[in-house]
């Protein structure tokens, strides 16, 4: 019997364009019955091979499918590991499986230790579970015996988008860097990779503040003043704005806001009909708000969802939605100082007004997101 472990010292999250490390162990753990004196070409293992690579497979809606079948699509034929691996849904990425090891023996006791890494590409779709479409990252190790069927270990992970312009920029910046001329007095710093670059100028991005103001209004006038302090996000970050009511001439009962993605498809732009959208909602903020001069929203963004990103499937957007619950009566006016005879109005006539203003939401650091969302950190295979 032989134990495959397969370990992520780094996490399972990953940036589009970052490296993949995976620890794959091979054990042969002693029996009760095996004696110290026995020969040991009498009790060894053996393992004809073992293989590594990636695969990103599709999920898609099964209306979705039928327009799909006409893009470009990779199948498991094109793979190391053959049709022993597939799945429903096609496969949209399979990296160059890498060879561990041939002839492998091992003896009771025995340990066997590989280092797996792979760069995953930079204009890959990231994981991403969405209504419409679906996008699965795994690890996938084969291993066989002489003449026995071939054994495989999934080991899951998650890639978040990494937009392009943040890593043009950083080779921008990294070429800039080369050419300026050094100076003998400062301190010689470690070279920076293209990708810590890029999550440098996420971070400059989304760092900055931007108050932006909009004036909420509808048909009888003014509803209130709304300011949002920055349009770009990172994940696990809190969205703060202020209403003020201060400003209104219609009175407001209550707001709601909503932090939603908004899922496209995007296969036949030019076929208005066969555009498909789904509104998905995750956070929400809801509060009576009548008599109120100031208030503020917080809306936290969860670690688990997916940054914005755009595939030949699909276009994935962020948005906060309002909900404004306001009236016209005049009986929701405050009493009067003194006024013991006021009594509230058994009805009150009110209107909805909606709105939506999109946002922009970014990846943030991988071991941020590995530490927020918990995950099976060791995988197993038993081969008998």
């Amino acid at each position: 019997m032989i134990e495959v472990t397969a370990k992520l010292p780094h996490g399972h999250v990953f940036l589009s364009g970052g490296i993949v490390e995976c620890s794959i162990i091979f054990t042969h753990p002693p029996s009760p019955t095996h004696r110290v004196s026995q020969s040991h070409t009498d009790v060894f293992e053996s393992l004809a091979w073992a293989s590594a690579q990636i695969h990103c497979q599709c999920f898609t809606d099964s209306k979705l499918s039928k327009d799909n079948e006409r893009l470009p699509q990779l199948t498991f034929a094109d793979t190391a590991l053959g049709a022993s691996t597939i799945d429903s849904g096609t496969v949209e990425i399979a990296t160059k499986p890498k060879i561990l090891f041939c002839d492998l023996r091992l003896s009771p006791g025995q340990t066997k230790t590989y280092i797996y890494r792979e760069k995953i590409p930079s204009d890959s779709p990231p994981s991403y579970r969405g209504q419409l479409v679906k996008y699965s990252y795994k690890i996938t190790i084969g291993t066989q015996r002489v003449n026995s069927p071939v054994k495989l270990l999934r080991v899951p992970i998650r890639v978040l988008p990494l937009c392009e312009a943040f890593l043009s920029e950083a080779v921008c910046n990294e070429t800039t860097e080369e050419l300026t001329p050094t100076n003998p007095f400062l301190e010689v710093r470690q070279k920076e990779r293209p990708l810590d670059l890029a999550l440098q100028s996420l971070q400059n991005i989304t760092a900055r503040r931007n108050p932006n103001f909009y004036m909420i209004t509808n048909t009888w006038g003014k509803v209130a003043r709304f300011c949002l302090f920055k349009p770009a996000y990172k994940l696990g970050e809190d969205i703060i704005g202020t209403f003020d009511f201060t400003v209104a001439t219609v009175r407001c009962v209550q707001v709601s806001v909503s932090l939603q993605c908004e899922e496209e498809t995007t296969i036949n732009a030019n076929n208005e009909s066969s555009k498909q959208v789904r509104i998905i909602t995750f956070s929400k903020h809801h509060e009576v708000c009548l008599g109120y001069k100031y208030t503020q929203l917080i809306l936290p963004i969860p670690l688990h969802v997916t940054p914005a990103f755009t595939t030949e499937l699909v276009n994935l957007k962020w948005r906060l939605h309002f909900e404004f619950v306001t009236s016209t009566h005049k009986g929701l006016a405050p009493p009067a100082v003194g006024d013991d005879d006021w009594q509230a109005p058994p009805e009150v006539p009110i209107e909805t007004m909606v709105w939506s203003l999109p946002i922009r939401l970014y990846s943030t650091t991988p071991i941020h997101v590995a530490q927020g969302v918990q995950t099976n950190a060791v995988h197993k295979l038993t081969i008998r």
